[in-house]
């Protein structure tokens, strides 16, 4: 369903909307004062639903926000990892995440607690006032099944990112009676997001969407997440290798249309948004939002149609990138997953760059190739979910329960076919070396998707890139910056202002 705010109520919040709907702004200063809006007046349409579940999307997309200068909030994820470095120092704040030395008023961690419960308050807006809606009955359980799968993906960074938060299931005002929630265990917050999951698999929600919205194998596939991260540190649920086992399976054995791309380019080619490998992504359009993730161009060199213009503040460590087995696609100049030369101005002669950057979310269309001028439209989006991680998840998951199988080992190597590398015979491994063998194609298949470092806290290990092994989290160096991980790294700091206008809150995060 489009939507057009024009004709609704809510176009103040469409006019952020990107999404996968065809939004019109131009005369939102025409539309009636938002502070004159209110639950009761504005849900009462299905049209009110519809923009609803659309200002859920548009939030969401706080990860690709900037985050002070030459930053963005995605680099949270990213930079203590050890696998990128930078090439500015412009960005107090990113430094600090890069040195291990963040605290509690660090931009970054402010901005993912703030963006992340926003998309819960607007879920919860939903679920709360959805339901008494007049409407299709199926469309309403799609839009419900939508913020309930946004309410849960939510909750799981915030989980995964501070341990005990705030469980907030309502909508808030100021006579609310947890307008001061406290910090609930980390338990009870998995168990929420489970139940909300499992309950927009039921929704009637398609096998995929070509669109960009939830589709039921997004869902599973984080249900899939949830319970692998439940399985390991803190909770140490095993039982759950089980659950993450069987839900990623029946995304493979019910994959459809879903399937490895051929090719890594095609990973980043905005043609092939929401089809083929990209199970979900955080949906991109310069009409409105172009992709964020413009702070991996290289410092001041012209690759692209703006000439010398990147900030070079997220890119990959140079002992990380040397550590890929040879032969490996993914090292290979512009066709995996990093380049080392490039078109002048994004199409002109071949020149060299020096040293590698990141090429995974470079958009060709948008910035140019040889002979072919950049669109400057980059409409590429972010993926989340790729079937590739689907396929890594199973083969750890299904390894823990019952050591290597063959449907584990087949899901391991369609991964390395790709990369041109060959895998060893199953009867090679034993449980525990192909664990590791798990672990480091992570490593290299999903690196700078924001998921490396919470890989790092669920297995409380690191992937050292000088000896190829697995180190403790706890005392592991970083090589970008010649840091130790420390036990307070496993959890963000709260951010200050939030003990302070929420004193139930009460006590920070150990160590900070």
């Amino acid at each position: 369903m489009k939507i057009n705010i024009r004709q609704n109520i809510n176009k103040i919040l469409g006019c952020s909307v990107l999404l996968l709907f065809t939004v019109g702004c131009s005369d939102f200063l025409d539309e009636e004062d938002p502070s004159n809006l209110t639950p009761e007046s504005f849900y009462t349409t299905a049209k009110h639903a519809e923009s609803a579940i659309a200002a859920v999307y548009a939030d969401a997309r706080f990860i690709g926000d900037g985050a002070g200068i030459f930053s963005s909030t995605w680099q949270l994820l990213i930079a203590p990892t050890g696998t990128t470095t930078t090439e500015t120092a412009q960005n107090s704040d990113l430094n600090n995440l890069y040195s291990l030395s963040y605290d509690p008023n660090t931009l970054h961690v402010r901005v993912w607690w703030r963006g992340l419960y926003k998309v819960i308050a607007n879920a919860n807006l939903v679920l709360e006032n959805v339901p008494g809606i007049e409407m299709n009955e199926t469309e309403k359980n799609k839009v419900l099944g939508e913020a309930k799968f946004f309410r849960a993906w939510a909750y799981f960074y915030a989980v995964r990112l501070w341990g005990d938060v705030p469980l907030i299931l309502l909508p808030q005002s100021a006579t609310a009676e947890d307008f001061f929630p406290v910090r609930a265990p980390q338990q009870e917050v998995y168990a929420q997001i489970v139940a909300d999951l499992t309950e927009a698999e039921n929704a009637g929600l398609p096998w995929v969407d070509e669109s960009g919205r939830v589709s039921q194998s997004a869902v599973k596939t984080l249900l899939s997440k949830v319970y692998l991260t439940m399985a390991g540190q803190p909770l140490n649920e095993t039982a759950r290798y089980a659950d993450a086992a069987n839900k990623a399976k029946e995304v493979i054995d019910n994959a459809g249309p879903l399937r490895l791309f051929d090719t890594y380019g095609e990973i980043h080619n905005e043609t092939l948004n929401n089809t083929g490998e990209h199970i979900f992504s955080l949906q991109y359009n310069a009409e409105i939002a172009s992709n964020p993730m413009g702070n991996m161009f290289p410092n001041f060199q012209p690759v692209t149609y703006r000439g010398p213009s990147g900030t070079g503040s997220t890119i990959p460590d140079i002992d990380f990138y040397n550590s890929f087995e040879a032969g490996d696609l993914r090292t290979v100049d512009r066709e995996g997953w990093f380049y080392t030369s490039y078109y002048r101005n994004g199409n002109e002669e071949l020149f060299d760059l020096g040293k590698p950057y990141i090429f995974k979310h470079f958009n060709v269309i948008a910035n140019g190739t040889f002979g072919v001028p950049g669109t400057a439209r980059d409409n590429l989006n972010l993926p989340i979910f790729r079937y590739a991680e689907v396929l890594l998840i199973y083969a750890e998951a299904s390894n823990e329960v019952s050591g290597p199988t063959q449907d584990a080992w087949d899901a391991l190597k369609a991964i390395r076919d790709r990369a041109q590398l060959a895998t060893p015979a199953l009867g090679t491994f034993d449980t525990g070396s192909f664990r590791e063998a798990i672990w480091a194609e992570r490593w290299y298949e999903l690196c700078f998707e924001m998921k490396v470092w919470f890989d790092m806290v669920r297995l409380r290990k690191v992937y050292n890139s000088t000896t190829g092994g697995f180190d403790d989290f706890v005392g592991h160096i970083n090589l970008n910056s010649d840091q130790a991980l420390q036990e307070k790294h496993l959890l963000f700091p709260i951010p200050e202002q939030e003990l302070i206008n929420s004193p139930n809150l009460e006590t920070q995060n150990p160590g900070y």
